[in-house]
Order: structure tokens, then C-alpha cells, then sequence
């Protein structure tokens, strides 16, 4: 295994707040530890097309606050083929890169995981998704800043919701999982939180509201995860109208609004924290691995376990969170 001397770094998949204090992380301790570092831009794309430029401290200047990616970002369908893996490859060699650092969730660890056995080639990953749906780490990059985004938005449907006697239908970000929805739910003091790992049963939730309006309530708000199974807040929003043709229903979709935005100050820490990170733990000979924080303390989950095994929800607290709504 050559000595690392040259490491690339991209983000790839959904942007999430924080990745960019992620990148000056890599960047600069690279930097420190006489490192070579390369940004790739727009993901495994830019990877396959060489469009890679040389990093230096002051490239990543003032963007510690900045949402999104500096680096862009992007899906590629031709890194799913091996032809295109294989073109990834003569490009790493042409410039002569030892690693890479990779940033995003389950597709981007996936691609990683497949093209490191296919070429024996060192990856290290970092947690970049807003969903929280990565096994191996207690929160990812962008995870509380999209929270933060909703429950300020949840907040301002509130007033009208009151204003109004409305009840409002808030669907958040989550397909297959409902860490936003549970939080947001919970900070925003919803009257129902709806979420991908338990059956909605409309009829339960048509009866329940009914029984809430007759308490007097003057404003009700039900988050519903993207993934939820009875359908998204639209659908979900119908079906409760034609059992409560009474109530004033309203709908939002909040949609990428939770993905852009500065980062929080624990988004820009827990960024810095593992960029920091992934730099030692190539040095040390880490690879295919993703770095993670579980319990303040840095952890290293190798790419397959980290994709296959979904973390669950809390259920206590979304009880809890019913039991507050009374």
C-alpha cells in the first residue's frame, strides 16, 4: 500500500448544512499533517470527468457558515457501472491520489464500499445526509440544522393555525425514516407526529382529532414524515377532510427549505469534529470505514454495516410526545 501523501475529498448525494465545515476540516488538517489535498467537484460525476483542482488553506476561507457545498454535488448513474468506476479509477491514478474522503449517506457509501473492493483503493467516509439514517453515529452532518429549520417554520404555521382555528398538515423531509418528523413534532409541541416505522391508521387519527377540537383547542398541527405509510401530508390531509368535513385543514410541504440554510453551531462542530477525523484515520490506515460520533466519542463503522443496519426511532419519545399533546 503506497504511502498517503495525496488525498481527494468530494460530497456526493443530497447536500446537507455542515458539509462545507466538513471539507475545511479535511482541507486544513490534511495541510497540517503535509498532506496533498484535491477537491472533486460534483460528487462521483465530477470524479469520472477529472474535474479536480488542488485545495489550499485559504480555499476554504470563510465557509464554515455556508450551507450547502462549495464542491457541489451530484448523483451519477455512470458510477453504478463499472465502466465508470473504472474511469473514476484512471483519474485517481492520472493525478496520483492515495485516498479519498467522501461525504454523503447511502448511496455515496455504497458506490464507496463497491468501488474499494473492486480496486483496493482506501475510503473513508463522513456522515452528510439530514435524515439521521445512517447506523454508526448518533447524529449526521446537516441532521440538527434541518430540525431547527422546521420547528422555525412550524412555529410560524402556528400563529396562523391559531389565528385561524386551522388545523394544519406539516410534511417534513424523511422516506424511510422519521427522525425529523419526531423532533420537530416534539419541539413544536404537535398534536400528532406521523412517521415511517409505525402504521397510521386514519380512522384512529380522524377520531383522536375530533376528540382534541372538542377540548376547545384552538390550533392543531400534525407533522407528517415524507415516507409516512398512509401517503404524504397531501393524501393524508384528504383522507382525514372526508371523516372531519368540518375541520379548516390546511397543508404545507416544507420540502429542500430543510436542506439549505447555515449550519447550526453543533452542525458546524460535529462537521469539524469528523473532517478532523477522517484525516487520522487514513493516516492510521483506516479505510472503507465511515467515521461517526457515538456518545462524544469517535467511532469507525465499516461502509456496509453503516448502509445495512437502520437506526430505529425512539419510541418512548414518540409516546411521550402524544402525552404532552393532551
Amino acid at each position: 500500500m503506497p504511502k498517503i501523501q495525496k488525498i481527494g475529498i468530494l460530497t456526493s448525494g443530497g447536500d446537507s448544512p455542515g458539509m462545507n465545515a466538513a471539507i475545511r476540516a479535511v482541507v486544513r488538517t490534511g495541510i497540517y499533517e503535509g498532506l496533498d489535498v484535491f477537491g472533486i467537484y460534483r460528487g462521483y460525476e465530477g470524479l469520472i470527468d477529472g474535474l479536480i483542482e488542488p485545495m489550499t488553506s485559504s480555499s476554504v476561507s470563510n465557509i464554515i457558515q455556508r450551507g450547502g457545498t462549495i464542491l457541489k454535488t451530484a448523483r451519477s448513474e455512470r458510477f453504478k457501472t463499472k465502466e465508470g468506476r473504472q474511469k473514476a479509477y484512471d483519474i485517481i491514478c492520472q493525478f496520483k491520489l492515495n485516498a479519498l474522503v467522501v461525504i454523503g449517506g447511502n448511496g455515496t457509501f455504497t458506490g464507496a464500499s463497491v468501488f474499494d473492493k473492486e480496486f483496493d483503493f482506501p475510503i473513508i467516509g463522513l456522515p452528510g445526509t439530514i435524515d439521521n439514517d445512517l447506523y454508526g453515529t448518533d447524529s449526521t452532518i446537516g441532521y440538527d440544522t434541518a430540525i431547527n429549520t422546521a420547528v422555525e417554520a412550524a412555529d410560524k404555521i402556528r400563529d396562523t393555525a391559531t389565528s385561524h382555528e386551522r388545523l394544519f398538515f406539516i410534511e417534513v423531509m424523511g422516506r424511510d425514516a422519521g427522525f425529523i418528523a419526531l423532533r420537530t413534532g416534539i419541539a413544536a409541541g404537535a398534536e400528532f407526529i406521523l412517521v415511517p416505522e409505525t402504521t397510521t391508521y386514519i380512522n384512529n387519527l380522524a377520531r383522536l382529532l375530533k376528540h382534541d377540537w372538542r377540548k376547545n383547542k384552538t390550533s392543531g398541527l400534525v407533522i407528517v414524515a415524507e415516507g409516512d405509510d398512509a401517503g404524504g401530508a397531501y393524501k393524508i390531509a384528504e383522507k382525514v377532510k372526508e371523516q372531519l368535513p368540518e375541520m379548516d385543514t390546511r397543508v404545507t410541504v416544507l420540502g429542500h427549505i430543510q436542506r439549505g440554510g447555515s449550519p447550526s453551531a453543533y452542525d458546524r462542530v460535529l462537521a469539524s469534529t469528523l473532517g478532523h477525523a477522517s484525516v487520522g484515520a487514513l493516516l492510521e490506515g483506516h479505510r472503507g470505514e465511515m467515521v461517526g460520533q457515538v456518545d462524544k466519542k469517535i467511532v469507525y463503522t465499516p461502509f456496509e454495516k453503516a448502509i445495512k443496519y437502520n437506526k430505529d426511532i425512539n419510541h418512548q419519545m414518540l409516546e411521550m410526545s402524544r402525552i404532552l399533546a393532551l
